[in-house]
């Protein structure tokens, strides 16, 4: 996910993403504390992507204001 493609979206198109996200953040953690989790680093992707939709609300935001 880069960032110029989530600048493209909404707000609200970004909020839907961000709680998408950290539920699946919610699940990795779960499964990756059970012994169940193969693909670790997609709990870093999953983190990274949270901040840089963070990231850009916030800018939106602050250009709004």
């Amino acid at each position: 996910m880069k960032a110029e493609d989530l600048r493209a979206q909404t707000p609200d198109q970004l909020k839907t993403q961000l709680v998408e996200l950290r539920k699946e953040a919610f699940n990795l953690r779960f499964r990756r504390a059970s012994g169940q989790l193969e693909n670790t680093a997609r709990v870093r992707q999953v983190r990274r992507d949270i901040a840089r939709i963070q990231t850009v609300l916030t800018q939106k935001h602050a250009t709004k204001a």
